[in-house]
């Protein structure tokens, strides 16, 4: 009798633990489980094996015990060696393998069924498999990464603490306890020694130890013999001279050690790695466990080894800068105790010698110092030589005996001593008693109590003043003071000032004396010899210069003018061979000659592809080309940079002169070899024939000058003649660039504001700040008819900075819920360093912040790409101030720099939205309006249409996903409304 089948709602109810089970599986053995156990839900299913792997590591399987015929595994391996994903048929087996995303593995699934099983109704659990089995590969596949980038920080960081260990000034113990924790960051080392050897003594010392279970407390500076130590492990490592790893009675009886309880309990596993310098075993560090769960593997031993090697170097460094440490400190006491007991000796034989060169020193000074003042002064500098004298002067009783004069002094407080008439101050007292005086603070205080002295100036600490005597009579006073109890004058240093003061007031009325007749004769002396002298010299360099001169002038007068790079005549000489001709064009109007102004096109491509050298090369060619492709009274300069200028002398009429910009173009046209390269260039050439009407050479240069601008904008490579069209062309820019600057000075520039709205439902969230110009005579003026004048003339920076002034005061007014104001930047303000803090203050003058303001760029302002440029971008984001591209897509549209430039916002040029509602969204502008919507969504960029002016191309927009736009459609640029401050 046959069991009836269970409820379907029991086969539901598995069904749905089994899926559970598939999500939840975390890892690959459990996932395999789990597809086995929804593999028996599928008639003909009879098992399955899941394996992953790739050929560095080999490939795991699971579950256990499913076993595959030689068949089976055949399949097996070329679906792995494939990797495409196809399903292999075989009777009773189904086998498919892929490779993980990003991953170096593969995953391969085999099913066992029942032969004759159709493939299909393995299909979703083949795909179950290798999608979550991918997710966990590709899961562990990055755990094993950050675990291995975290072991190589750890490891970096460990080493840089090692070497930082080598020069701190910890001592040794507190040093190899810190390298203890380094090595325990790395790996297990709770039992941790480090041993020093010397194969010459043929010892070991334990300079640290650490270990949880053997009591041995070792004597760093203790050093015990080989031969005490027959079966140590650590000394057997060592002479073997390579590092050892396992379970320390299997590593004794690899190297034939005997057990020995001597030398600590037996570990569960012990790891010990010589250190070597060279191939000279030093020491060793030794790491054990005595956990058996814990064991040590070939990576630790590898890391161990390399940390092995720098805790060596540490300890060598140490030693040696201990040794060094060492020497220097028996070095320096040696030398302390010969130094003093020199020092005794050397002390008085020197304040002997000093004393009697000081007296040598003045007698001398009074005679060979030039003045009273290096007289003084260098009197000052012996005195100081003798004791302190950091303040000092010189008093001296004047010529009617009823004042002192201060011809010298140096004080730290007093910087000044004015003349004064004898009074009761200390100096006066010395000069009455005609006796030194040596006067601490409290004596001071004793002699004004007396009414002896009145005390004057900045108190001192210590006094001491000598009488200068001379014929028994006192003429003055020498005075040495000090403002600290750290300097106390003694009675020896007066007996020596009182010594050197004698020899003092003899020097001083020796050097009036002397100093009075010398300087009659040295007058005298002086006008003769200047004189002679002067005579002399400007004889003989007045020689000198006429030749000097006379070479200068003609090297000078060729410098001045001729090119020094290609050797033509330069713009001045140019200029006055052209005032020449327009002088005897004056006189004979029946020889009318023309002025061709070149320019190389493109030459700045050459100077910043292949150098500046090979550019002066090919001015050069281009020079010696244009000379020979015209006769030979004409004239050939260059004026400067890659332009040149021909005089063309009888040239007859209008054709004669653009035949011979044909020549010249012609002959620049054929390609030139310079430095190994091939290089071409091409001439835009303008013409100027002379007429009446010139007056100055200056004008007919400047017009040919303007018709070769109509060359080049005419596709270079061509000639141009000046007419009267061009002369009325350059009168009305010269006159624009004159009312631009007086509407500078007036301030008639004003922005005007133009919404831009959330397309959904028409509300304003910002405006566009646009340039207007309120000309006093042409009324309003947009930025079309004068912009080019003003970047060509170096004005707009200044408009620029008045409408950002206004746009950024408006700030508060159009954006008190919110929103922001666009304003249109130039490339130039890009190049400027203070063009961020400047609109900074600007929205800190208007009490706005930076999310309040955003800048419009031109694609081309970043194709630049210049650092200058990206500072400056960086700078407005730091503010908080979003930049934006302007007419995107009309440019280069070059992905890159949207990447490289902190770029918030894109503005879909109006050219785009012209016609979009009379264009399907799938193609032609409905298409590129759809590709950059969907690029800057994956670049997480705002984008704003610009243009749109009906409801179809609004409702268009909004299809396309578009949320933002400005247009004729929601409203016109307008000035800020009335009572707005400008």
């Amino acid at each position: 009798m046959t069991q009836a089948s269970p409820p379907r709602a029991d086969a539901s109810l598995r069904q749905a633990q089994v899926w559970h089970a598939l999500v939840q599986a975390r890892e690959l053995p459990d996932l395999a489980q789990a597809l086995s156990r929804l593999g028996e839900t599928l008639p003909g299913f009879r098992a399955l094996r899941l394996g992953w792997g790739n050929e560095a590591t080999g490939t795991r399987c699971a579950p256990d015990g499913v076993l595959l015929d030689a068949a089976v595994e055949q399949a097996l391996q070329r679906a792995c060696a494939a990797r495409d994903g196809l399903v292999l048929e075989l009777p009773g087996a189904v086998t498919a393998a892929w490779p993980v995303p990003a991953t170096d593995r593969t995953i391969s699934v085999v099913i066992l069924c029942e032969d004759n099983t159709p493939v299909a109704r393995f299909q979703p659990l083949l795909d179950s498999a290798r999608a979550l089995a991918s997710a966990l590969v590709e899961k562990e596949s990055l755990r094993l990464a950050v675990a291995r980038t975290g072991q190589a920080e750890r490891l970096q960081n460990a080493l840089y603490s090692i070497a930082e260990l080598a020069s701190s000034e910890l001592d040794m113990p507190r040093m190899l306890a810190r390298l203890h924790e380094i090595v325990a960051g790395l790996m297990y080392a709770e039992n941790f020694f480090i041993v020093r050897y010397s194969a010459a003594r043929q010892t070991i010392r334990f300079i640290y130890f650490a270990d949880s279970q053997d009591p041995f407390i070792p004597d760093p500076e203790t050093e015990l013999g080989i031969a005490d130590l027959p079966n140590s492990l650590t000394l057997g490592m060592i002479r073997h001279g390579r590092a050892l790893m396992g379970p320390s009675a299997q590593l004794r009886a690899q190297i034939g050690l005997e057990p020995a309880d001597a030398h600590g309990p037996d570990s569960a596993d012990w790891l010990g790695v010589p250190l070597l310098s060279g191939e000279e075993v030093r020491g060793a560090v030794v790491v054990q466990s005595y956990d058996g769960q814990v064991s040590f593997s070939e990576e630790d031993r590898v890391l161990l080894s390399f940390v092995a090697q720098h805790i060596l170097t540490a300890l060598e460094r140490r030693d040696a800068r201990e040794e060094l440490e060492r020497r220097v400190g028996e070095r320096t006491r040696e030398l302390a105790r010969t130094n003093s007991e020199l020092r005794s000796e050397v002390e008085e034989r020197q304040r002997a010698e000093r004393l009697q060169a000081a007296l040598f020193r003045i007698a001398e000074l009074s005679i060979t110092t030039g003045s009273q003042d290096a007289f003084h002064a260098a009197v000052h500098e012996v005195v100081g030589r003798l004791l302190y004298a950091r303040n000092f002067f010189i008093a001296l009783l004047n010529e009617g005996g009823d004042g002192l004069e201060f011809p010298y002094s140096v004080d730290e407080r007093d910087a000044q001593r004015p003349p004064r008439h004898l009074a009761h101050g200390l100096s006066e007292y010395v000069l009455r008693t005609r006796k030194p005086l040596l006067a601490d603070h409290d004596k001071v205080s004793e002699l004004v109590a007396t009414g002896e002295v009145q005390s004057s100036g900045a108190a001192s600490r210590c006094w001491l003043g000598v009488p200068l005597i001379r014929d028994e009579v006192a003429v003055g006073v020498v005075v040495v003071q000090s403002y600290s109890d750290e300097v106390m004058f003694t009675h020896r240093d007066q007996e020596l000032l009182t010594f050197v003061s004698f020899h003092i007031a003899s020097g001083l009325v020796r050097k009036r004396a002397q100093e009075r007749l010398l300087e009659a004769y040295a007058e005298l002396e002086h006008r003769v010899e200047e004189r002679t002298e002067a005579l002399a010299r400007a004889n003989s360099e007045l020689r000198a210069q006429i030749v000097e001169r006379e070479r200068a002038e003609r090297e000078l007068t060729h410098l001045a003018l001729h090119d020094s790079l290609t050797g033509l005549p330069n713009r001045t000489q140019f200029l006055d061979r052209l005032q020449q001709s327009m002088q005897e064009y004056a006189t004979r109007t029946d020889s009318p000659f023309a002025v061709l102004f070149l320019d190389l096109d493109r030459f700045k491509v050459v100077n910043d592809s292949v150098g500046h050298l090979v550019g002066d090369e090919l001015l050069k060619h281009a020079a010696r080309r244009i000379s020979m492709a015209v006769r030979e009274p004409d004239m050939v300069a260059r004026l400067g940079g890659d332009e040149f200028a021909v005089l063309l002398e009888d040239v007859g009429d209008e054709a004669g002169a653009i035949e011979v910009g044909r020549r010249i173009i012609d002959a620049l046209s054929a390609p030139m070899m310079i430095e190994g390269k091939e290089l071409f260039t091409s001439a835009s050439i303008g013409i100027a024939l002379a007429t009446p009407e010139y007056l100055a050479a200056e004008e007919l240069l400047r017009d040919a000058d303007a018709a070769m601008y109509r060359a080049k904008a005419a596709g270079r490579n061509t000639s141009e003649t000046f007419d009267a069209g061009l002369r009325l062309e350059a009168l009305r820019v010269l006159d624009l660039e004159s009312d631009l600057r007086r509407s500078l000075a007036r301030g008639d520039f004003e922005p005007y504001f133009q919404p831009i709205v959330a397309l959904e439902d028409a509300r304003t969230v910002a405006h566009e700040a646009l340039l207007r110009w309120h000309h006093p005579v042409r009324g309003l003026l947009l930025p079309g008819s004068f912009l080019s004048v003003a970047q060509d003339s170096g004005l707009i920076e200044q408009i620029d900075w008045q409408v950002f002034e206004q746009a950024i005061a408006a700030i508060p007014r159009l954006c008190p819920d919110g929103g922001y104001v666009c304003i249109n930047v130039s490339p130039r303000h890009l190049h400027s360093r203070a063009f961020v803090p400047r609109l900074q203050a600007l929205l800190a003058k208007a009490g706005a912040e930076g999310r309040q303001l955003r800048v419009e760029l031109t694609e081309g302002a970043l194709l630049e790409g210049s650092e200058s440029v990206h500072h400056s971008l960086a700078q407005l984001r730091g503010a908080g101030i979003i930049a934006q591209i302007d007419d995107f897509g009309t440019g280069y549209s070059a992905l890159s720099y949207l990447h490289r430039f902190p770029i918030g916002a894109l503005k879909i040029d109006r050219s785009f939205v012209a016609d979009l509602d009379k264009d399907p969204a799938g193609s032609g502008r409905g298409a590129v309006v759809g590709a950059i919507l969907a690029m800057a969504r994956s670049l997480d960029l705002e984008v704003i249409a610009e243009g749109i002016e009906s409801p179809g191309q609004r409702e268009m927009l909004m299809k396309l996903g578009c949320q933002l736009g400005q247009g004729y459609f929601f409203g016109h640029p307008l000035p800020l409304p009335p009572g707005s401050v400008r």
